[in-house]
């Protein structure tokens, strides 16, 4: 027996930010054409250092985002559930994916892939514009969340070095 067919529509892509401003006509094409992917819990759907050219949004499911310290410990970084993307990285910057994503509960994704996002440029100038600015969105936001991570543990390292929150001065 083959799993379900899993029927995309409308208005569940509507309810995802990375959709957020497009054409109804586009969404109604990426329900027609992109892939939905069932993955169960221990699958890797993406993993650190391989090439890729497809990024994922979670319709379902939990996953785990890891990634490996030069020791070659692998820890989490992030947990994604229904509404997440990842994987975008890969289709604006040719670089390795720089994280693993593991399923830990059954998941449906959808995959864009390159070719997809081409598409779409050819058919709907304007909805590509809304996907590529719907990611970069996001990953200002990241990047923003980092940011902040990394100046609360400089702080740290400075108050535990220093005694006091004061960053070193340069030149002595």
């Amino acid at each position: 027996m083959s799993p379900p067919v899993v029927k995309i529509h409308r208005e569940l892509l509507r309810d995802i930010g990375l959709f957020g401003a497009m054409s109804d006509a586009s969404l109604e094409a990426f329900c027609a054409e992109l892939a939905v992917v069932r993955v169960e819990p221990g699958a890797e759907v993406a993993r650190e250092g391989e090439s890729a050219h497809e990024m994922y949004v979670v319709l379902a499911g939990e996953l785990e985002v890891l990634r490996r310290s030069r020791g070659g410990v692998e820890g989490r970084v992030a947990m994604l559930g229904a509404g997440s993307w990842f994987g975008e990285m890969s289709i604006i910057d040719p670089q390795p994916r720089s994280a693993t994503v593991r399923a830990v509960a059954p998941t449906t994704l959808l995959r864009i892939g390159a070719e997809d996002f081409d598409r779409l440029y050819r058919r709907d100038m304007k909805s590509y514009l809304m996907l590529v600015l719907n990611i970069a969105r996001e990953l200002s936001r990241r990047l923003r969340v980092a940011d902040g991570m990394i100046a609360g543990f400089m702080a740290n390292v400075w108050d535990s070095n220093l005694g006091y929150g004061q960053p070193p001065r340069a030149g002595g």
